[in-house]
């Protein structure tokens, strides 16, 4: 029984397929359409830093210590939100002279730390690809100059500058199509499930046997008429 209906409800959906492949890719027209006429590209830079031992200033080049290490460790997070303070941020938009909130600005960056390094990685959205990189920069190198001030130390350095990047972090067509082409092939599915459920009408012999709990002992074909009369005159010539 469960096989039979597996096999009724292929053929349901194999019946329904040209509606089916039709949804779906209406689906793919809007999200294409959207990705390209309704979503405004945004552009990402980032600069990634590194929380070194304090005493590498001094001569000699003494190794790391296990305290520098746990001390860097510790920093990490109050690093990552001393980033997007208020002290830092108004000194970056001065140094740029920059038309832009601290608020938005905020909103516009992503501070993280890399697990179980002493990395931190600052990235920077904005709507121009090349204002991105000058603020990530810019950030790091106030930043740094207000740990030096703060802790009285110099264990932050530059590992990777931010650089231009032309391609939008926020847009990817290929992933776009592949979600509406998804949703399209979802409602597909419940439009074929819910027609099915609202057609009463019984189209073969077993739907009678199995709605009534009888057999069929006969069935009338049905002909077009026009058709016969038409094969009945071809025969006569």
């Amino acid at each position: 029984m469960e096989e039979l209906d597996l096999k009724e409800l292929i053929n349901i959906f194999w019946s329904k397929k040209l509606q089916i492949i039709l949804i779906v890719l209406i689906f793919i027209v809007i999200g294409v359409i959207y990705t390209m006429s309704f979503t405004t590209p945004m552009y990402s830079a980032a600069t990634t830093l590194l929380l070194a031992s304090s005493n590498g200033n001094q001569q000699g080049g003494e190794a790391i210590t296990t305290t520098d290490l746990t001390l860097n460790s510790k920093l990490v997070s109050t690093y990552s939100e001393l980033v997007k303070s208020k002290n830092v941020l108004r000194e970056v938009i001065d140094n740029l002279q920059m038309d832009i909130n601290e608020d938005e600005l905020r909103n516009n960056i992503k501070v993280t730390s890399v697990q179980d390094t002493e990395l931190i990685k600052i990235s920077v959205t904005t709507k121009e690809a090349s204002t991105a990189p000058k603020i990530a920069n810019e950030i790091a190198k106030v930043f740094i100059e207000k740990v030096k001030g703060f802790y009285n130390i110099e264990n932050v350095q530059v590992v990777d500058e931010a650089e231009l990047n032309n391609t939008p972090s926020n847009i990817n067509h290929k992933k776009d199509v592949l979600v509406f082409a998804l949703i399209g092939a979802v409602l597909a599915v419940i439009y074929v499930l819910i027609a099915n459920m609202l057609d009463t009408t019984v189209k073969t012999a077993e739907e009678v046997e199995k709605e009534f709990k009888l057999p069929v002992l006969a069935s009338i074909p049905v002909y077009n008429t026009d058709l016969q009369k038409l094969k009945g005159r071809g025969g006569r010539r």
